[in-house]
């Protein structure tokens, strides 16, 4: 049966399938239905909070605690079920509203059935319907091109050909290539799981992890930890061994459980188990956040690589200007009859794009012309000519005055030239209408070319509204020392008048006819200029590697068609949900609502991601290296260690994982800069390293005082917990409510486990007694101060780092020196 139906069309090439055909088609199965993930599936987000290598570690340490009866100790285990629970929960309902967006924005596809165009989603194609094509559109199944009228279809996501191919009746037309020019009808082949997208390039759109520093550096630093925790561990209990008698005397006394627990309390000391999990937090609330302001987050990571932008492209039209385009006027240059129903006949054809259905309203169309020969209206050329059956007017050429006319356009000697300069510099977009005497033939179709010497006919002008957010979101982007180049396929004048009036400071506006084939040129006109009109698709795609070359983190915003591979090629690409189909695919962001406005609330959110979860893994990055510099230090000096694991999840809890929970999620405008783990380290090591040398020279000199072991407990877990808290507050910088907030609540914790009779029993806290008291104040002291000293050298070390990188990327502005850099001066006065 199956056969009976691919064989027969039960239509025609002109009229599409009947409506039983189409039936048919649904029961046996030959759908475009197709279950792809919108985002992360829910096995990778169980995956990555759940089965890791650490996980596995501390449920290890969990299932031994509990088997030598001391459940109290293994507190750890519910802290980190609890992180795994709070990671999964968090991304679950960032998904969720990721694909409900996700859902809302879906393309549609386009089908003849029974002599009548109609649009479906693309999961209702069937085999062998009859998809019409037209500039803009996504090709929803793979299909045999079966009428072209210069179909030109770009196939750059699926082949890695930057070339748009022009197609002829019988080529194929991939799913998931893009239509950018011309116009078409073909025939569905194949669909559903066996199209070439589905089964080839389809994990392009599905959640990945987009390579980052940020990624990079934490999983550096896992796998750091990951070799080293079997020679400590190993190390640590000899030592505990050791300390309990030595291996025969600790197995006959029994004593070598205890070993084995301090064992345990240093080996999940040492994993950074909440850096992991707030990274994937932070990501996953950004992007929830950003959903909630109607943007709509294709990849979760992709909200980090918003931090690092530090140049923004935008396509003037439905950027820069609502999109919404309407017709102005029309400047007579030469009185030829037919002018007035050739701008109709444009205005009315089906594939008429928005500036040319304008036209509609002020040239109406009384008796519809029949065109002979035609050229469609492609990016790359920017005109488009046709040849009537009824005048024996030649051919009738519409387009960019300096496309068809070239130099002569911008000439303000010729009666072209001024009048194209003069409406051009209001802000006006412009068009010719040109006419020459020689109709076109199949040769000039095939060629897309026109002959004859064009005679302009008629400058019509058009008025773009300017978005009334545009001036309020250029001028934080400036705040914020992001460069913004304007790049359109408008005449370059008009280009510069808008920019002017959303308050860019440009003269005009830098013709791109004009830029030059070599890249490394091309890269030095683009940090000179601002403003570029007359720019090809192609062009705009290479001045984002351009950019890119020059060290550039580069956002690309547009709404076209011919915005598509420029916003693929981007780091971040950002599509306005007004746009074609397939320019929403190719962009990590979709504007849903359209709003310009929205773009510094995008910005300003991967920088909170990523210099938060900056200054969270210092934190982190701190405990894990004093918890190794105590094992190896005790280890090597065999000393017992000064710790119980329910001690340490005590300081874990107040001092780190709850806090970092908050500042993970606190707003922070700092500009990223290179160098994340770099500037990391040089905090945490020497800090870390300050506070595992404090804790051993106490508990060697509790030892000589003659502290007894629940005393000498004690006495470390206030040093610990008072240092960290410390450290938790050098971290917080600049302070404000919030973290006063966070930090008091911390703090008032901590004094509540050691005041209160019931708490203090159960983590084992006794008066450390007056010499106790008197030593652990003295160690106290000592440390923050050493602290305070890290600090102090640790932000000067940031400055000259951020001085050095911002010497070839541009400077940063002050006020972006914050975090771990230290307090703006603004902010140390608030």
């Amino acid at each position: 049966m199956d056969q009976a139906i691919a064989d027969s069309t039960d239509g025609d090439d002109a009229r599409g399938l009947t409506a039983a055909a189409v039936a048919e088609r649904i029961a046996s199965g030959q759908t475009n239905s197709y279950a792809a993930d919108t985002s992360r599936s829910a096995w990778n987000i169980v995956r990555a909070n759940v089965f890791t290598l650490f996980n596995g570690i501390v449920a290890a340490c969990f299932l031994v605690l509990l088997l030598l009866g001391r459940w109290q100790d293994a507190l750890f285990g519910i802290a980190a079920l609890s992180n795994a629970v709070i990671g999964c929960v968090q991304e679950f309902r960032a998904k969720a509203a990721l694909d409900r967006l996700a859902l809302l924005n879906a393309p549609r596809a386009r089908v003849r059935r029974d002599g009548l165009d109609a649009e479906i989603a693309p999961g209702d194609v069937v085999r062998d319907d009859l998809l019409v094509l037209r500039a803009g559109d996504q090709v929803p199944a793979d299909a045999a091109v079966v009428e072209s009228r210069g179909l030109q279809i770009d196939e750059s996501m699926l082949t890695g050909e930057s070339d748009a191919v022009d197609k002829r009746p019988g080529d194929d037309a991939l799913s998931g290539s893009i239509v950018v020019g011309g116009e078409g009808t073909a025939r569905a082949t194949r669909v559903g799981a066996e199209s070439y997208a589905n089964t080839f390039a389809s994990e392009a759109k599905k959640f990945q992890l987009v390579s980052s520093e940020l990624r990079t550096s934490i999983d550096r630093v896992l796998k750091w930890v990951g070799w080293g925790i079997g020679p400590v561990g190993l190390l640590v209990l000899n030592a505990q061994m050791m300390v309990a008698g030595g291996w025969a005397e600790a197995f006959q006394q029994g004593t070598w459980s205890q070993a084995v627990v301090n064992t345990i309390a240093s080996l999940t000391a040492m994993i950074p188990l909440g850096l992991v999990l707030m990274t994937s937090i932070a990501f996953a609330v950004g992007a929830a956040r950003l959903a909630g302001k109607k943007v709509l987050v294709n990849e979760l990571p992709a909200v980090e690589g918003l931090a690092r932008v530090d140049v923004i492209c935008l396509d003037k039209t439905g950027t820069l200007t609502a999109g919404e385009i309407r017709f102005d006027d029309a400047l007579t240059l030469t009185d030829r009859p037919g002018w007035r129903e050739t701008l109709g006949w444009y205005g009315a054809a089906d594939d008429a794009n928005a500036t040319a259905r304008c036209l509609r309203e002020p040239f109406p169309v009384d008796a519809p012309l029949v065109p002979v020969q035609r050229i469609p209206f492609s990016s790359a050329r920017k005109w488009s000519a046709v040849s009537f059956a009824e005048r024996a007017e030649g051919t009738w050429i519409l387009g960019a005055p300096e496309m068809v006319f070239g130099d002569q356009a911008a000439d303000p000697a010729t009666p072209l030239g001024a009048a194209v300069t003069r409406l051009a510099s209001s802000g006006r977009r412009t068009l010719v209408l040109a006419q020459t005497a020689t109709a076109l033939d199949d040769d000039d179709v095939a060629g897309e070319r026109f002959r004859g010497e064009p005679v302009a006919v008629a400058v019509l002008t058009f008025i773009e509204a300017v978005r009334p957010d545009a001036a309020g979101a250029l001028a934080f982007f400036r705040e914020q020392g992001v460069g913004v180049r304007v790049i359109s396929g408008d005449n370059p004048r008009t280009v510069a008048a808008i920019a002017r009036e959303v308050g860019l400071e440009v003269d005009e506006g830098y013709d791109a006819r004009r830029l030059p084939e070599d890249d490394a040129e091309l890269g030095r006109i683009m940090e000179e200029h601002t403003v570029f009109g007359r720019v090809t698709p192609d062009q705009k795609k290479r001045i984002v590697t351009a950019l890119q070359a020059r060290g550039h983190v580069v956002a690309m915003t547009g709404d076209g068609v011919n915005d598509a591979l420029a916003i693929k090629t981007a780091d971040i690409g950002i599509a306005m949900n007004s746009g074609a189909a397939a320019t929403k695919a190719v962009a990590r962001l979709v504007l849903l609502d359209g709003r310009f406005s929205h773009l510094p609330s995008v910005v300003a959110e991967g920088r909170q991601v990523i210099a938060n979860i900056e200054r969270v893994s210092m934190l982190f990055l701190t405990k894990t290296v004093y918890a190794t510099g105590l094992a190896v230090l005790f280890g090597v000096l065999v000393m017992e260690f000064p710790f119980l694991p329910r001690q340490l999840s005590i300081t874990d809890g107040l001092t780190i994982g709850i806090p970092a929970f908050f500042l993970a999620l606190l707003p922070n405008t700092q500009r990223y800069v290179p160098g994340f783990l770099k500037r990391s380290l040089s905090f945490a090591i020497p800090a870390g390293i300050v506070i595992a040398v404090s804790l051993t020279v106490y508990t060697r000199l509790a030892m000589d005082l003659g502290l007894s072991v629940e005393q000498l407990r004690t006495g470390a877990t206030i040093i610990l917990a008072i240092v960290a808290i410390w450290v938790l507050t050098v971290l917080s910088r600049p302070i404000t409510r919030v973290k006063v907030l966070v930090v008091g609540a911390m703090f008032i914790a901590l004094t509540a486990i050691f005041t209160i009779p019931v708490l203090g029993e159960f983590f084992q806290l006794q008066d450390p007694g007056e010499d106790g008291a008197w030593l652990v104040t003295a160690v106290v002291v000592a440390a923050l101060a050493v602290i305070e000293a890290v600090r102090f050298a640790h932000r000067r070390f940031v400055r000259r780092l951020l001085a050095r990188g911002s010497a070839g990327r541009g400077s940063v502005p002050a006020s972006q020196m914050t975090g771990v850099a230290g307090a703006s001066t603004a902010e140390r006065m608030k």
